[in-house]
């Protein structure tokens, strides 16, 4: 019976969208496309069936019913470099675990801080403080650093995916890993590939962000958040084991076990250094970071690290590469259909004739939450950054306080979904989270941020002269 409920939800939800009338001033392909995207995401939560065939569900919806044509449109987020990004992520974490590099590395961590649960989420959150303003891309920051590091420091202490000892650390400290990056990539301007966009953006409109007035304005809310999430998680997503007191000597002993690093480890700490070299300086020189992901696999290939079985076996990383690029897919003619437009239309209606902070603060609600509809924050901040920001300023915020508040959640805003982001997709994806506990937690700390940054920010801001 609940078989056949998960199987009747989603097709209903999208059936009665698809033939309920499109409201006035949106495209009708955009309303059908709305409703099949609606319906997709209601079949991953209630999961019929495994998320990748569901997603090909949708994706066949999409051409059946004519609303995207299968070439160009609907296979079109293969060719994203985002969604490779992320695959060639899963492949170099594999590295990281074959050369046992991650594993010496995450004894580290467990040596220095592992006594608690709450100590290990701590360091985590510290160590993406330290790298976020010079790492550019949160996905290789996330999936390319804390990622393979938080998956050892999880096997390490015997907290596998897919079982019952996930919840003993492993789970925790992926969720703290995964909205540790999302904070600190609110933090500067330069640890996220959005933020410059919506400098951009608020240029044009004569609003001048700068690093150091992003980096100021964000310090005090950012520092709380990465205080308060790790603790807020322990009482509300608690590991099963708290105390580790072994654990320090445990990786001691590991360590010594291991004894010196092999040629191998060796190799594989070059790659990685040349790669995070790379997605530090790499971008003025127009090497992106799925470029350096990429020459970085083909190293670790041709140095015999990984083989190609290791690729082909990689199954989480195929499975994640097929539903991610079908949500970004869905998302982007979202956008191009006009969907996004006539949604900013309509919020511009809403908040006329209202003080500015009560206006401000709707249309901060409406920009975060509609993240439920978009699979990258770059297409997100891209289809209504600018128009927020207008709306906002005419409503009488004060230019910079607008400008950088939406700057702040176009970062925050990924935490309510598995694919908000690409990092989100490679934490998911590791398999210590369900859908819905991934989903549940993720609007609970939506809401701790949102306190976070325009309660004790707002004072913040005030104190700074921002309003």
């Amino acid at each position: 019976m609940n078989s056949i409920f998960s199987f009747l939800v989603p097709i209903i939800v999208g059936i009665s969208l698809y033939f309920y009338p499109a409201p006035g001033g949106m495209d009708t392909q955009g309303w059908h496309l709305f409703a099949i995207f609606v319906a997709t995401i209601t079949g991953l939560i209630f999961k019929p069936l495994p998320m990748g065939a569901v997603a090909l569900i949708g994706m066949a919806a999409t051409v059946l019913t004519g609303t995207l044509k299968l070439q160009p449109e609907a296979l079109s987020g293969y060719g994203d470099s985002i969604i490779w990004l992320v695959l060639y992520v899963f492949f170099i974490a594999r590295g990281f675990i074959k050369t046992k590099l991650g594993i010496r590395i995450a004894y580290k961590f467990v040596q220095w801080f592992g006594r608690s649960a709450l100590g290990m989420g701590y360091s985590i959150v510290a160590t993406e403080l330290f790298i976020a303003p010079f790492i550019p891309s949160s996905a290789a920051r996330a999936g390319g650093i804390m990622f393979p590091v938080v998956t050892a420091i999880s096997e390490s202490l015997d907290s596998h995916p897919h079982d019952s000892t996930r919840r003993k650390i492993g789970a925790y400290l992926h969720k703290i890993a995964y909205n540790g990056n999302l904070i600190t990539s609110a933090m500067f301007l330069t640890a996220m590939a959005a933020n410059p966009m919506c400098q951009s953006f608020a240029a044009t409109q004569g609003v001048q962000i700068t690093w150091s007035n992003w980096a100021v304005a964000a310090a005090v809310p950012g520092l709380l958040s990465l205080l308060l999430i790790p603790l807020f998680l322990y009482f509300v997503f608690p590991p099963s084991q708290k105390r580790f007191d072994h654990a320090p000597a445990m990786a001691q002993k590991k360590l010594s076990d291991m004894g010196q690093m092999s040629g191998q480890e060796w190799l594989m700490a070059g790659v990685f250094l040349l790669m995070l070299g790379l997605w530090i300086f790499g971008e003025p020189y127009g090497i992106s970071a799925a470029t350096t992901a990429l020459l970085g696999l083909c190293l670790l290939l041709v140095t015999k690290i990984l083989s190609w079985d290791d690729i082909l076996n990689e199954k989480e990383a195929w499975h994640t590469l097929i539903w991610f690029a079908i949500l970004v897919t869905m998302a982007k003619y979202l956008q191009i259909y006009g969907v996004v437009a006539w949604f900013s239309t309509m919020v511009s209606t809403l908040v006329e004739g209202r003080d500015w902070m009560s206006a401000f603060g709707i249309l901060v609600l409406i920009y975060f939450y509609s993240h439920y509809f978009f699979a990258s924050n770059t297409s997100h901040v891209s289809a209504m950054y600018a128009a927020f920001l207008a709306v906002a300023i005419a409503a009488g915020t004060p230019p910079l306080v607008a400008a950088l508040g939406l700057g702040f959640c176009s970062s925050l805003f990924s935490s309510m979904t598995h694919y908000g982001a690409s990092s989100s997709a490679m934490f998911f994806g590791a398999g210590y989270i369900d859908i819905g506990t991934w989903w549940r937690l993720g609007f609970l700390i939506s809401v701790v941020n949102l306190l976070v940054w325009f309660g004790a920010g707002g004072v913040w801001w005030k104190i700074l002269g921002l309003w």
